[in-house]
């Protein structure tokens, strides 16, 4: 069964999705639609618990002062 788990980074919310296979990356859109992240890219050992620190030290420099965090969404 495939995992999704809904994420804000920095502002950009994305859906990231764990298969067998790996992550699946994309951004969403506040009407319901979604497109693949290309440039956001999660390695197959990166863990469900690890995934908001992991995205954090790699898209540090999308940080603002109103979006200064990478969290979970609903």
């Amino acid at each position: 069964m495939d995992k999704e788990i809904k994420l804000d980074v920095f502002g950009k919310k994305i859906s990231a999705i764990r298969s067998g296979k790996g992550w699946s990356v994309f951004y969403l859109s506040g009407d319901g639609k979604r497109r693949p992240a290309d440039d956001i890219i999660i390695p197959l050992f990166v863990n469900e618990n690890e995934i908001e620190g992991y995205l954090a030290d790699l898209y540090h420099e999308w940080a603002t002062e109103k979006y200064p965090n990478v969290q979970r969404i609903k």
